[in-house]
């Protein structure tokens, strides 16, 4: 089944039309898709495009450590369900839906050294449009089962398989993983992600294109 919408300038003016509906409370945008599908560089170029109103926040921030994931048996399989912070999660996304009378601080996620940094993307005041972009954005299970209730709208980032597949091991053989060790990563472990992320698209308002032409 191809996507609801094919085109940035569709997405943007939905977003705006969103925002005056608000009348003037903060909007918050989610995007979910499998691994590879092409939600962060869609959120990313969403936020660029409404301009300084918007910030994209990503739920990767909510990795637990590499540290954390090793103590618990979980580090080869991150990226699951139960690597993230959810319950973290959910948190900052209800703060960011209350709290817009100064800062909130959010993490990121370095893939360069494959670990969350604290505190690196402010939602200001001025933000009255936050999109907010990861893998389960849409799953019912607890404590994921809060963020729907937390989004204004939420997208699913839809993309070609193989398609996927291919970013995913270009993706990791660039940040070290030999082409062999790439290629099962990308079929096993964010395969299995990618069923259960699959599962969820029937929850979301809108299905996008991961191919957006620039």
């Amino acid at each position: 089944m191809p996507p609801d919408v094919a085109d940035l300038r569709t997405l943007v003016a939905r977003v705006r039309s969103l925002r005056e509906r608000a009348g003037g409370r903060r909007v918050v945008v989610g995007i979910t898709g499998s691994p590879g599908a092409g939600k962060t560089t869609l959120a990313v170029r969403l936020a660029d495009a409404l301009g300084p109103e918007a910030v994209h926040l990503p739920m990767d921030g909510f990795h637990l450590a590499n540290a954390t994931l090793d103590r618990l048996g979980r580090h080869d399989r991150k990226g699951a369900l139960d690597t993230f912070d959810g319950w973290g999660f959910v948190a900052l996304l209800r703060r960011v839906r209350e709290e817009t009378d100064h800062p909130v601080y959010a993490p990121s996620f370095h893939r360069a050294v494959d670990e969350p940094v604290a505190g690196e993307i402010a939602v200001a005041p001025e933000h009255g449009v936050v999109v907010v972009e990861g893998n389960y954005l849409l799953v019912p299970d607890e404590p994921w089962g809060r963020v729907r209730d937390l989004l204004d709208e939420a997208w699913f980032c839809d993309a070609d398989g193989d398609e996927r597949e291919r970013r995913l091991v270009d993706r990791h053989t660039r940040h070290g993983r030999t082409l062999e060790a790439a290629t099962a990563w990308a079929t096993e472990v964010d395969g299995r992600n990618a069923r259960v992320i699959e599962g969820t698209r029937a929850r979301a308002d809108l299905v996008v294109s991961g191919a957006i032409p620039a």
